[in-house]
């Protein structure tokens, strides 16, 4: 059992903003879906034309047309939109660079990876390199003497350095080859410039600057040097950490962002060497925790539905495409108050899905929960009351009992809340939601708080079993309520279910560890677990944790049907008469690994089930099917199954050879 591993593609706070896996693939598929598809000719041939007033508007009508439309934004992908903005980069006007760049910006956000490497193809970094120094010096000569440039020249320039290092830190997430064109732009003192200077220029920019180095240290060695070899820049990034707003003040979202994300670049660069303070600290202890438990803890999913829900009801229209003058071109940032708190609401999630991500790796080495004060005592009552925790459980019966999961770490009351989806979470496939960026958010939310508590379930099965068994119980209950919750539709946009089971498998198998025997099996969720394992579309990692999850059902001791029924499903995906195993190498031999360690114990009640189904012999007789497929795994590619492999033969030998051996 490792840990949860988020590999780099996985990282991206928003690969999708409005996701359109729903809509076939094709140009003819999108012009069908798409309801603007009159107005795709138009833009395309203003953008092209000799009139900057025109190549402005088209600029401008590309973010308008996109919003919330993924069928549109595909349409336009098809008609080489991307190269049409990214020639527009060098236009001769600068109000046309400016608003393609934002249209680019726009299109990175909402699009997701395709188009960041269609940009990156098309070579977008050839001009963002010529932007790049250009706007430090500006910025230098504002930071020097602001009186020299109006307020609309300074508002200019620091939405366009926002759209800049956007799509910078986007491309960074598209691939290793984007990734290593960037490292040669040098960009960190560039991006550590806007932090320097977050208390004298907007936050918008600020704020990308630190997502784009958030990504540039995410195991990328050349950023990671950069910033531990000036100690100015730790510094830096611990003072942001260090300043609260006065009371009286309101908190503004994007300052708590800017802390989440510079707690993850000290993360991502620790550790620190001397003489940097922070050399001398625990990273997760002194910083990640404290700074972002408070960030999970204070979020209620359902506050922030019905707030969205609320938005949409009384959302504005967007302005019709053809009604659009040109001579008074609608600015990138014309929105309706609904659409500004839309986006608010928004932000808050995201900013909690990166803190979630930033404390799924920090998850895997939580340090152990504080004792109980003397005089309290933990519930082990299986029935006890769940107390209820302010109704932010719109989807769930109860809520998970607060005084039940004391004994765990502090993270995992939070976590749990954070796991039930609201309805605005999954919308049903001939439902599409009412607004996609907001469920994409909340989906998101799900997701990642149930990466946390794999992790930390996964860390105490390495340190053993919890001392309080009714605490684990709170949490196995809590995840299959929001697992039923989710449900199990399939199809095209339901992705987002499907990524809630395979992780919350995960979490199940480290419950189920760390409580065994102690968890009693049910039916519904035996079966559940083997149509998964089942699910054709199920990866060779998510069939092992069904079988981990289920081996430890089977050693409850007074569910001996259970016990049966799993041992015999284990046993189907053993290689049989000269057959290889229809669950694959992998889950082939976890699954005959738990058939030993279900069996290990002949004094156990449910032994009687090994003895009367003969599976000894059973055993036995697949022997050789388990020897073939372990010699058929690469040794060179594929070293870990290989030795894994090699001990599961071996322990499957010595334990028929033991259990012949028995008298009875």
């Amino acid at each position: 059992m490792g840990k949860s591993q988020k590999k780099r593609a996985q990282r991206r706070h928003n690969p999708v903003r409005v996701p359109d896996s729903h809509i076939p693939k094709g140009l003819a598929s999108a012009e069908e879906s798409s309801s603007k598809t009159h107005a795709i000719l138009p833009i395309i041939q203003k953008m092209q034309g000799t009139d900057p007033v025109e190549r402005k508007w088209a600029c401008v009508a590309v973010s308008n047309l996109i919003q919330n439309d993924p069928s549109t934004r595909r349409l336009l992908q098809g008609k080489n939109i991307v190269g049409a903005l990214i020639t527009r980069l060098t236009d001769s006007e600068e109000e046309v660079v400016v608003e393609a760049m934002g249209a680019l910006r726009n299109l990175c956000i909402d699009g997701g990876y395709d188009i960041c490497a269609e940009m990156y193809n098309k070579s977008i970094l050839v001009p963002l390199k010529t932007f790049v120094p250009k706007l430090a010096t500006t910025l230098s000569q504002f930071l020097a003497d602001s009186k020299n440039a109006s307020e609309s020249v300074q508002k200019l320039v620091y939405e366009f350095s926002d759209n800049v290092i956007t799509v910078l830190w986007c491309l960074s997430e598209t691939s290793n080859k984007a990734l290593t064109a960037i490292n040669e732009m040098q960009l960190v003192p560039f991006l550590m410039s806007f932090l320097a200077a977050r208390d004298r220029i907007p936050i918008a920019p600020v704020t990308a600057a630190a997502q784009c180095l958030y990504v540039l240290t995410d195991d990328n060695f050349p950023a990671i040097s950069q910033i531990r070899a000036d100690g100015s820049y730790v510094a830096c990034l611990l003072a942001i950490l260090e300043h609260t707003e006065a009371p009286t003040e309101p908190v503004d979202p994007r300052t708590v962002t800017l802390r989440v994300l510079a707690s993850g670049v000290l993360r991502n660069v620790s550790p620190i060497p001397p003489p940097s303070i922070a050399s001398s600290m625990d990273i997760d202890r002194d910083v990640v925790l404290p700074q972002l438990h408070p960030v999970v803890a204070d979020l209620s999913l359902t506050e922030a539905s019905t707030a969205a829900l609320q938005c949409i009801s009384q959302q504005e229209s967007t302005p019709a495409i053809e009604n659009l003058s040109l001579r008074h071109t609608p600015k990138s940032d014309h929105r309706s108050p609904a659409e500004i708190e839309l986006e608010r609401i928004e932000g808050r999630l995201r900013t909690v899905q990166l803190a979630l991500e930033i404390l799924t790796g920090v998850c895997a080495t939580l340090p152990d929960p504080e004792p109980p004060a003397e005089g309290e005592t933990q519930n082990d009552d299986e029935d006890g009351d769940a107390e209820d925790q302010d109704g932010d459980m719109d989807m769930a019966t109860d809520a998970p009992s607060q005084q039940a999961i004391q004994s765990l770490p502090p993270l995992v009351e939070p976590l749990i809340r954070l796991i039930v989806p609201t309805t605005l979470s999954f919308p049903p496939l001939a439902s599409p939601s009412p607004h996609p960026p907001t469920t994409s958010a909340l989906s998101a939310v799900h997701v990642a708080a149930l990466e946390c508590l794999n992790n930390i379930f996964l860390s105490l099965a390495r340190a053993g079993t919890i001392s309080d068994v009714a605490a684990g119980r709170v949490v196995w209950e809590a995840v299959w309520s929001t697992l039923g919750a989710v449900g199990m539709e399939t199809g095209p946009g339901q992705e987002r279910r499907r990524d809630m089971w395979e992780v919350g498998a995960g979490v199940l198998w480290g419950v189920a560890s760390v409580c065994r025997p102690h968890i009693e099996p049910q039916t519904d969720h035996v079966r559940a677990l083997m149509a998964l394992c089942d699910d054709p579309s199920a990866d060779a990692v998510v069939r092992v944790k069904c079988i981990g999850t289920l081996e430890c059902l089977a050693q409850n001791p007074s569910s001996l049907d259970a016990n049966k029924m799993i041992a015999e499903y284990l046993l189907s995906m053993l290689p049989n008469n000269g057959a290889p195993s229809p669950a694959g190498t992998e889950p082939m031999l976890q699954a005959a690994s738990s058939l030993i360690d279900i069996y290990s114990d002949e004094a156990s009640p449910y032994d009687i089930n090994f003895r009367q189904g003969g599976f000894a012999a059973r055993l036995s007789a697949t022997l050789d099917g388990v020897r073939k497929a372990v010699r058929a795994i690469d040794r060179r590619k594929e070293r870990d199954l290989r030795r894994r492999g090699e001990e599961v033969r071996d322990n499957l030998a010595a334990f028929i050879e033991y259990r012949a051996s028995l008298r009875f």
